[in-house]
């Protein structure tokens, strides 16, 4: 009988929209003259019979209502999706209407027809419109709820939080066959026990009970306004259990407090080493930003495009946007126009191909916009592709660097801002040295007189997600099925999301005194090996291991890369200073004066030309005193490639 009648309603709320648009006014019509008739006879004592002038109150009920239904469009909504919204704007058209009712009512003076009459059929109007309203939105949520447990397909899943966003979420999912959820957990305990709209409120010990029962598969955090480490704290007490850990978005990406199905996303690695932000001085950022004409290079890269998105939030007058890629280039300039029109920008956002170590080109764009503050972020990055590539990795990062800095002198750039790595520390690979050498460059340069130039760098360490980077290495591993490959147990690397990587790095360049150092706050380093379990936990899967050896995914250990360190560190010496913000530090370390520096760059353009890889790194090693590579043997494959095929010609 109960899966008849299911079946029944399934077939009404599949019915055309005029069929059920027809039912409504006429149950509307009928509650008109129900509510009429019952007002009566509550206040004649007596079940009513209408006699005489009182068939004009019979006649008056429908007649007002349905012009005043219609001019507040209650036939606009759909009734099963009522919310709200929806019941408010029928509260005040039963009030319009039993105003108006009152008022013709009293106008008309029908004398056998009680005044009361036009004050208590109003009210009981609007208790039967309203049920009538609410009992298509409850069938057609017991109907799915119904439909779930029939076919046994949809995964259980516990919502944390219990507020709005939590509410909205668990409507969107009682529209969706995907999930059927089985409670709330919040940490109020006045909502403890109850139930919000039929789904029980569990405190998270009850809620831990159920998930190590293997009852509940999804965890979905619903708690977009709570912060990083309150975030971390939840997902660190169910991580033990196998069971996929979700959530909303922060409140910030949350269009007008609406969410939807489609706004779940799993759980990243980036949300939990991520830190909650630090409030920046935008009016400082705002003065050196805003409406001036700002260039960025490896615009299209990691760091540079969030770079750019953030300085469009700052307003520049002109954006100009340098990148060798062309893909890259236009990827990162068509999302900057989206942006920018969605937020109703009049910065002019330019895009032009461009090499670095092209200095005509990079001249004659500096000539010809004359921007006042160039971010420099276009560098190859990847350690051992560099180190199989030292000429040329050489040649992008330091000459290309040479080349934005003797342009932004030569044309009286105000500011330039050079993104570091702390790879530059102590290095022991071709890339960390050449990113030391960019910071020599720059702090030569600053010490020289004659220009107005202000020339400041900005060192941090690994970037969450960033192309080329571990985290992103590790989703496509887990995705396939492993193993996650770690150079070495004892690896540790610092961290930080790529937003608050821009944000700094702007930050730092407002600040900036000529020949400053800056040093971005990393936090604790973090070991490789605990981040890949961490990223295994949180897929839902676990680890395999002797100990485990039916887990789902294994971790393989293969050996340090060349060049590679187990630890980073972001500081030569040991002195380091205060800033404004508490999450930058600046310094001031050693460097060669120009004059001396320019000689050893031109024997080192030498040595590039030539693809002398030996020669290169002896350079590096006399310019670099702190520079210990970790390999002597360190070729370029283009050489030796060219050295093999003399070889076998000869033999």
């Amino acid at each position: 009988m109960k899966r008849r009648f299911f079946a029944i309603s399934r077939k009404v709320f599949a019915s055309s929209r005029l069929f059920k648009l027809v039912t409504i006014v006429v149950f509307d019509l009928c509650s008109a003259e129900l509510s009429l008739w019952m007002a009566l006879s509550i206040l004649s004592g007596v079940l009513h019979r209408p006699v005489e002038k009182e068939w004009i109150a019979y006649l008056l009920a429908p007649v007002l209502m349905l012009p005043v239904f219609l001019l507040f469009g209650i036939y606009n909504s759909v009734q099963r999706f009522n919310s709200f919204e929806s019941f408010y704007t029928i509260f005040k058209s039963v009030v319009f209407y039993g105003l108006l009712f009152f008022s013709v009512f009293l106008f008309l003076n029908v004398p056998i027809v009680p005044l009361s009459a036009g004050i208590l059929q109003p009210i009981l109007f609007l208790l039967l419109t309203g049920g009538g309203r609410a009992l298509p939105r409850m069938l057609s949520s017991r109907i799915e709820h119904h439909h779930q447990k029939s076919s046994n397909t949809a995964d259980n899943i516990l919502v944390y939080g219990a507020g709005s966003a939590g509410v909205e979420i668990v409507r969107a999912i009682g529209r969706s066959k995907k999930y059927s959820v089985a409670g709330f957990i919040d940490d109020k305990e006045d909502l403890q026990g109850r139930s919000i709209n039929g789904i029980t409120v569990f405190s998270s010990q009850e809620a831990e009970e159920l998930v190590s029962q293997g009852a509940i598969k999804n965890i979905l955090l619903a708690i977009p306004s709570a912060s990083r480490r309150r975030r971390n704290e939840v997902v660190e007490q169910y991580r033990k259990y196998q069971v996929h850990i979700q959530m909303l978005p922060v409140v910030e990406e949350l269009v007008e407090g609406k969410v939807n199905i489609f706004d779940i996303k799993p759980v990243d690695i980036v949300d939990l080493l991520g830190r909650d932000p630090v409030p920046l001085d935008y009016a400082l950022i705002d003065q050196v930003i805003s409406s001036q004409i700002i260039l960025v290079t490896g615009a299209g890269g990691s760091i540079g495009s969030e770079l750019c998105r953030q300085l469009l939030q700052a307003r520049p007058s002109t954006l100009l946007l340098i990148d060798n890629s062309e893909l890259n280039l236009y990827s990162i300039h068509r999302d900057l126009t989206l942006r920018s029109a969605r937020i109703s920008s009049a910065t002019r956002i330019v895009p032009l191909l461009c090499d670095v170590t092209n200095r005509e080109r990079i001249s004659e764009i500096v000539r010809t916009f004359r921007p006042q503050v160039i971010y420099h972020a276009a560098a190859y990055k990847h350690v051992p592709m560099v180190e199989q590539n030292p000429a040329e990795g050489i040649r992008n990062n330091v000459f290309g660097t040479r080349s934005i800095a003797e342009v932004a002198r030569q044309h009286g750039v105000r500011s330039v801002v050079l993104v570091s790595t702390d790879k530059a520390v102590r290095p022991t690979n071709i890339m960390g040295a050449s990113k030391r050498l960019c910071e020599m460059i720059l702090q030569a340069l600053a010490a020289e007189s004659g220009h107005a130039t202000c020339f400041s760098m900005v060192r941090f360490g690994n970037v969450l997600g960033s192309s080329g980077s571990v985290v992103p290495l590790f989703r496509n591993q887990i995705k396939s099925g492993g193993p996650l490959t770690i150079t070495h147990e004892k690896i540790t690397r610092y961290f930080m999301t790529i937003p608050e990587a821009a944000q700094l790095v702007i930050q730092a360049g407002a600040m900036a005194s000529s020949g400053d150092l800056f040093l971005l706050e990393m936090g604790e380093p973090v070991k490789i090996v605990d981040l890949a379990r961490n990223m295994i936990e949180l897929s839902g899967l676990t680890l395999r291991s002797s100990e485990n050896p039916d887990g789902d995914i294994e971790i393989s250990f293969t050996g340090l890369r060349p060049g590679e360190k187990l630890y980073e560190e972001l500081l030569i010496g040991n002195h380091s200073l205060p800033s404004a913000n508490p999450r930058i530090f600046k310094t001031r370390e050693h460097f060669i004066p120009w004059s001396a520096l320019q000689a050893e760059l031109d024997q080192l353009a030498a040595a590039i030309n030539s693809n002398d890889a030996r020669s290169i790194k002896s350079l590096l090693k006399q310019l670099i005193p702190e520079y210990q590579p970790t390999i002597e043997t360190t070729e370029d494959l283009l050489a030796m490639e060219k050295q093999n095929g003399y070889n076998a010609g000869t033999g």
